[in-house]
């Protein structure tokens, strides 16, 4: 069986009666190639000390396979029926892909795959489920969604690790003779362990070399591994991670994996994110918020933490719609007994202690000015002090005579029972209903230490389905509000939660010269307008570092930008800064938002990458220097992206009349920050132009467009 996109081609063996695997998968063959020819080409023979003859890989790899390394599948009924073997029954084809169902008639197991590979992008989407058909019930304890072969030249492994504030750090190893594996307990998508993986030839950069990319769509526990078979064999493997227990089978009951989204590119790593962004807007997003500009926000939270006050916000308000704001979002603080972070979640009704007369007076005023009105909501976490838990302690997630880990003053909600997710729903559609509200800030902010239920059993896997079907509900009810998946920063920030959301906050880091690498890392599997990226206090309530509104604007423009600092103490001369990067980035917002990535290979003292537009017609590019030269002035900067055959004009557009330190620099020679110049493709692609010297912490934007 084999589909085709452009610049790639993946043919599955699935002969009825034998294990389904991938015959083939990489750069396009030619539409003359026989099948019969690979499998040919292919053929392993049999070696001394091991099996005699070589054993078949599978997308399952189940025990029944005899593979003495590596198993993706592992289920029994009380200790037996644990080694099947799934052979393909029928196959039922479909434009554009085909479900191949499996038995294993021993064990009495079904498995079924849904495969879908997009002809135009060549993004291929795994699903599995696995059916018990058995008379006993089914103990599963392990199930990868799918076990993808990929050639031994993919040396090279990038993971995405980090911390809270310091997320999608990326890891580049070379491959060894053990398993590179990644596993996440937290009950989230989670800071530490991103749900994807890159495998690429070590010579691999943004523009050339063979690359393989792998993402999970799922926002819980996952295990991602790389095993590097003695007989040269390379698996790559993503599925749920499943607690002891978790999944059990009743007769005729099934379990559905996540999904898995890959793609081949022959072209380097920015080619593989571009297949990853196209996915994204095309099938994730929907089409009534892809046609919609993405406001400007404003976010209240590091202005005012806790302290509200109305007529303050109202200020906070009038002065974010005078600088260009488009949607003012309220943050943690407005409802219940919530004062502090120890107390009130769970109780989402208006605070009348705040807000005498509710928050009508602040939605009106916010509306009023133009702007729409956006609100925080942990749905999933319940403060022991409040009405909700002293009401109802039993709704709570964890273990019997285990104490509950400290994790800022707040425990998990079982959102997995009904009477949970319906007090909620009606929780937030109430407030929905009542009030003119276009946005909802989503958040998470603690780990599941012990997810357990009431009866002991262990829910993480449960909770991703529940917040997905909640997310959905409150979607359905509420169809033009929007959405935000926040998890203490970009915990939560998978193609999983996209696909029932409609924005990700990306970290809780303002600092901009950690966003640069946290946007940057992000955009490997995440297009730019997903991405909220915010202008933050000129000292970071994070890092403490003290940055310029240039800087700081700069990087926030790059991607869905938006404010979280306090508008009324800050200098006017930086208010006109924040104005004009906000004018900036609405000009160019449509070319930002559809347009495709390049991240640029440069030296590490610069981050840098480019925008352009599908056509050629124009780009943005955005050169940072996060750090001191080792040389006197830095190298050419060459455009990739554009076309070679057309002519564009140059021009430096940020910041407004920036000098170089000791001019002139081909800056001023050229008039780059005035009328700009004129250059063929050829020479800005192939020559570049030579960057000028400036100090550390200084994002220059450049803008491209075709004459």
């Amino acid at each position: 069986m084999r589909f085709d996109a452009a610049d790639a081609t993946l043919i599955l063996a699935c002969a009825k009666g034998a294990p389904v695997s991938i015959l083939y998968w990489g750069g396009a063959l030619h539409a003359d190639t026989d099948c019969a020819e690979l499998e040919g080409l292919f053929a392993r023979q049999g070696m001394h000390g091991v099996a005699d003859v070589a054993l078949p890989l599978s997308l399952a790899m189940e025990p029944g396979l005899g593979h003495p390394m590596f198993r993706g599948f592992a289920a029994h009924r009380a200790g037996k029926d644990w080694g099947s073997l799934f052979e393909v029954g029928a196959v039922e084809l479909r434009e554009g892909g085909a479900k191949i169902i499996c038995r294993d008639e021993s064990t009495r197991l079904g498995l079924e795959y849904e495969i879908d590979f997009d002809a135009r992008t060549g993004v291929l989407r795994i699903r599995s489920t696995l059916t018990n058909y058995g008379a006993t019930p089914l103990d599963v304890s392990d199930m990868m969604t799918a076990c993808l072969p990929v050639p031994d030249g993919m040396t090279d492994i990038i993971g995405f690790t980090g911390r809270w504030t310091q997320e999608f750090t990326q890891e580049r190893v070379a491959r060894n003779a053990a398993t590179y594996l990644r596993e996440n307990r937290s009950g989230r998508t989670s800071h530490f362990s991103y749900p994807a993986i890159l495998l690429a030839a070590t010579d691999t950069n943004e523009s050339t070399g063979d690359v393989y990319g792998f993402h999970l769509a799922f926002s819980g526990n996952h295990r991602i591994r790389v095993d590097s078979l003695t007989d040269g064999r390379v698996m790559a493997s993503l599925g749920a991670l499943l607690l002891p227990g978790e999944v059990r089978l009743a007769p005729g009951e099934t379990y559905a994996s996540p999904e898995i989204v890959a793609a081949y590119s022959g072209q380097g790593l920015s080619k593989l994110s571009r297949k990853f962004h196209d996915h994204v807007r095309t099938k994730l997003l929907s089409p009534e918020m892809r046609a919609k500009p993405r406001p400007v926000h404003y976010n209240t939270w590091e202005a005012v933490y806790f302290d509200h006050d109305v007529e303050k916000l109202k200020e906070l308000a009038t002065r974010a719609a005078e600088i260009g704001v488009e949607r003012f979002v309220l943050d943690d603080g407005w409802f219940g007994g919530r004062r502090h972070d120890r107390a009130g979640l769970g109780d989402w009704t208006v605070s009348r202690d705040v807000y005498p007369d509710g928050l009508g007076p602040l939605v009106d005023h916010v509306t009023g000015l133009g702007m729409e009105f956006g609100l925080w909501f942990e749905p999933e976490m319940v403060n022991p002090d409040s009405d909700l838990y002293r009401a109802h302690p039993d709704w709570v997630l964890g273990l019997e005579g285990v104490e509950q880990i400290p994790f800022r003053s707040q425990l998990a909600l079982d959102i997995s029972r009904p009477e949970v997710a319906d007090y909620l729903f009606h929780a937030i559609d109430a407030i929905l209903r009542d009030h003119d509200i276009s946005y909802i800030k989503w958040d998470m902010n603690r780990d599941l230490s012990h997810p357990g239920d009431s009866s002991g059993v262990p829910r993480a896997f449960a909770q991703v389905g529940a917040l997905y079907a909640l997310l959905d509900r409150v979607r359905h009810a509420h169809p033009y509000v929007e959405i935000e998946s926040c998890s203490s920063g970009g915990a939560r920030a998978d193609m999983g939660v996209l696909a029932h959301s409609d924005r990700v906050w990306t970290s809780d880091s303002n600092d901009a010269l950690d966003r640069q690498v946290i946007q940057r890392g992000a955009s490997f599997f995440l297009p730019l307008e997903v991405l909220g990226c915010h202008v933050g206090p000129a000292k970071c309530h994070v890092t403490g570092r003290r940055l310029s509104m240039e800087m700081r604007a700069a990087t926030a423009l790059m991607g869905h930008m938006g404010l979280e600092l306090n508008l009324l103490t800050e200098r006017t001369a930086d208010l006109d800064v924040l104005k004009n990067a906000i004018d900036l980035h609405k000009k160019h917002r449509a070319l930002l938002h559809n347009g495709d990535v390049f991240r640029l290979d440069s030296a590490p003292q610069l981050i840098a990458s480019g925008v352009i537009a599908r056509d050629k017609s124009e780009a943005i590019y955005s050169v940072a220097y996060v750090a001191s030269d080792a040389k006197v002035l830095p190298g050419r900067f060459q455009f990739t992206g554009l076309d070679p055959q057309r002519s564009y004009r140059l021009q430096l557009i940020w910041p407004s009349d920036w000098q170089a330190i000791k001019g002139p620099s081909a800056i001023e020679t050229l008039d780059l920050n005035g009328e700009g110049a004129i250059f063929s493709g050829a020479a800005l692609v192939h020559g570049g132009l030579q960057l000028p010297h400036a100090f550390p912490e200084t994002c220059l934007l450049f803008y491209v467009a075709a004459v």
